[in-house]
């Protein structure tokens, strides 16, 4: 997660389970599932794939809900917290105990110690402030995409079938763009930090630095389309927000109309993009959590998305792409 960019987003309530224990197929399950998957993917004309958080944490972005998401290591600190407190409690009382508590004739009454530095000094060390998640994390600036990424462009070219016909994405880390996508071949639903969009005219304009800002909330800059001028604003929904009805509609028809859904790196927890799998004629989940919707798949892939992808493209005969 770029820095800032979850301390952005509002309190969110409905987070779920978090930290769910990571599953891995055995080896000879991944073999009959991927040739298996390869099969579907070559009897489909139309594939959709909706992605999540879990394709970008090989690219150093944490996602919300892992083992070392955003919001796991968050309740963790809570909990942590919340110890610490209780415990600091508990001494407190002891120590008010003791202190009510007259001395014998034969104790001594206690004595305060000062605890000194190494220096001398009696002012304690300072700690080292601890760092969230999300301050250790690189931003978005710096990711690359990751080998899904470039595997989705793959499947997408023209020169390999253009089989791919759709990418939905529930990223706001702008790698499905970096990776080449075409920007007709996918929707953010969730928005984008790198973009800004106009409130007029609906002109995206993408910059090379994460725009800050949250909500759908002027920038302060101005469309540069003629005759327009109208105002930019951030193109990052807040948990309220409402998805882009557009960008949803096309999602839906897209969905719709595919022979195959694959759900790649994501928890289909956040509504509503999380029940678009049950528009689909067929869906695969890869994913090494559960999700809501596992017994409604076709099929259910516990592996590293990254892996999946590459070793269906050896059996495609699509060479993977590097990223530009």
């Amino acid at each position: 997660m770029s820095a800032g960019y979850a301390e952005r987003l509002s309190e969110y309530r409905y987070k779920g389970e978090c930290g769910l224990p990571e599953q891995q197929d055995t080896s000879r399950q991944l073999a009959f599932k991927l040739k298996q998957l390869a099969e579907w993917m070559k009897e489909a004309r139309s594939i959709v794939a909706l992605t999540g958080a879990g394709i970008s944490t090989s690219a150093g972005i944490p996602d919300f809900r892992g083992p070392r998401g955003v919001w796991t290591i968050e309740a963790a600190e809570k909990k942590k917290r919340k110890r610490q407190a209780s415990a600091s409690n508990r001494s407190k009382k002891r120590r008010a105990d003791v202190s009510e508590r007259p001395p014998t004739s034969d104790e001594a009454p206690p004595l305060a110690v000062k605890q000194e530095s190494a220096v001398g000094s009696s002012v304690p060390s300072p700690r080292a402030k601890p760092q969230s998640p999300t301050e250790t994390a690189p931003n978005f600036e710096t990711a690359v995409p990751t080998p899904t990424h470039m595997a989705l462009v793959a499947l997408a070219d023209p020169r390999h079938g253009d089989k791919l016909k759709f990418v939905v994405t529930q990223n706001v880390d702008g790698l499905h763009a970096r990776s080449g996508l075409p920007r007709h071949k996918f929707t953010a639903l969730h928005g984008d930090v790198f973009t800004e969009k106009c409130a007029t005219c609906k002109a995206e304009v993408i910059r090379a630095y994460d725009v800050g800002g949250v909500g759908l909330q002027p920038t302060g800059n101005r469309c540069e389309v003629a005759g327009c001028g109208g105002p930019l604003h951030d193109f990052v929904l807040d948990w309220d927000d409402a998805l882009p009805a557009d960008d949803l509609a096309a999602s839906e028809q897209h969905i719709d109309e595919a022979d195959l859904l694959l759900c790649l790196g994501t928890s289909l927890r956040i509504e509503p993009v999380g029940q678009l799998p049950l528009r689909a004629k067929r869906f695969v989940i890869v994913n090494l959590q559960v999700t809501p919707l596992d017994d409604a798949a076709a099929m259910v892939i516990r592996a590293k998305v990254d892996d999946i992808m590459v070793s269906l493209l050896e059996s495609l005969r699509i060479p993977l792409p590097v990223p530009l």
